[in-house]
């Protein structure tokens, strides 16, 4: 079961990562060695604007460790979403849409 988890789970990660670069943003996979539990993903927008997410799906769970990490990363004022499923990704993306596509379309006008 865990193994079809992580797929569904990679699954929205490709998803999600392809809309966020339509919207214009970059995505790119955070990898932290030493530094366990760190969010999965950081999500880079004109004008330096930067999202920290982490992703499950609709079972998965954070760990202690990932709630402490993204505790860490809000403390000091960092963009920092956890998302569940798909639901919660297509509202991540409103909220996006609602900030990036107006400027994106305003650039394109």
């Amino acid at each position: 079961m865990a193994r079809k988890n992580k797929r569904d789970e990679n699954i929205l990660e490709e998803w999600l990562n392809k809309k966020i670069r339509e919207l214009g943003g970059i995505a790119r996979k955070w990898v932290s060695p030493d530094n366990p539990g760190v969010p999965d993903e950081i999500y880079i927008f004109p004008g330096g604007i930067i999202y920290f997410v982490e992703l499950k799906t609709e079972i998965g769970r954070f760990s202690d460790l990932q709630k402490w990490q993204i505790g860490e990363l809000q403390r000091l004022g960092c963009n920092v979403r956890k998302i569940k499923g798909l639901k919660q990704a297509e509202e991540f993306l409103i909220e996006l849409e609602e900030e990036f596509g107006k400027k994106q379309m305003s650039r394109k006008a």
